[in-house]
């Protein structure tokens, strides 16, 4: 059995001169999201198609998996991609570089949102730079019962429509409000808009 078992991992094994740069973080990731949802190794396997004793060789660091694998484990996990490959620094430190920065922008691209933390594991704060450009609105869907957006503008003037309200923001002004509700964000002027928003979201009991 231990001669078929292996002859099955390697489907699951990166080839032996892939970079092993990962294993080590591959392996340390996985241990800790797997613990994190209280699984053992065999629920993992059965939930993941990923064999138990695979997975016991990544978490260890002896095997490199490949990105299919990779992609089943975090299926599984339910976690983005990024979250087995992440290099979580000891101490619970993680650099963002802009040149790796996750954007999302408007289908005409005069919104963008970068997010300014790890795409690892479900959070309840965010926190985002966001740009508009000039003359641009852009609507917001009500959020989940329990939102809040805390923003400061750091650069031009936003108008802010929360419901029936409406705000103007001057450089430096701020504004904290419930965001289950629909908003906007308006840039009225010919200069574009720079400001930071920090999103709340309700803890979820039981």
């Amino acid at each position: 059995m231990d001669e078929a078992s292996g002859d099955a991992w390697a489907y699951e094994m990166a080839p032996q001169d892939a970079s092993s740069a990962l294993t080590g973080i591959v392996g340390a990731n996985l241990r800790r999201l797997r613990t994190k949802r209280g699984l053992s190794l065999e629920r993992l396997a059965k939930a993941s198609g990923v064999s138990r004793a695979m997975l016991s060789q990544i978490e260890l660091g002896q095997s490199t998996p490949t990105i299919n694998v990779l992609w089943k484990i975090a299926r599984a996990l339910g976690v983005p991609f990024s979250a087995l490959i992440s290099d979580q620094s000891l101490g619970g430190t993680s650099l963002i570089l802009a040149a790796r920065a996750k954007v999302l922008t408007s289908h005409d691209g005069s919104f963008t949102s970068r997010a300014l933390f790890p795409f690892d594991v479900p959070r309840t704060v965010e926190f985002y730079e966001i740009t508009l450009a000039p003359l641009a609105t852009e609507h917001a869907d009500p959020h989940p019962p329990g939102t809040v957006e805390n923003l400061v503008v750091t650069a031009g003037t936003l108008e802010m429509v929360v419901g029936a309200e409406r705000h103007v923001l001057a450089t430096g002004d701020a504004i904290m409000f419930d965001a289950d509700v629909p908003h906007q964000y308006r840039n009225p002027t010919d200069r574009q808009v720079i400001l930071y928003l920090v999103m709340t979201y309700i803890e979820k009991t039981g």
